[in-house]
């Protein structure tokens, strides 16, 4: 049973993009592992921009910083 973990950005991803990567993850593990699309989990976690950091700085900072 696979278990795929997406994380992104709390940013405005509409549910339409959200389920578009929940099918898209699914159908890979299908075409590339022969994986069960009914037995295979995706979950999308959506990360407040405070809460990721890259490089010593929150993304929020960074975006403030335009980098």
């Amino acid at each position: 049973m696979p278990y795929v973990n997406i994380k992104i950005t709390r940013e405005g991803a509409t549910a339409a993009q959200k389920a578009a990567l929940i099918k898209g993850a699914t159908q890979l593990l299908v075409d590339v592992l022969g994986k069960n699309p009914a037995t295979t989990v995706v979950v999308v976690e959506e990360i407040e921009t405070d809460n990721w950091g890259i490089g010593g700085e929150s993304i929020t900072v960074r975006r403030q910083a335009g980098r």
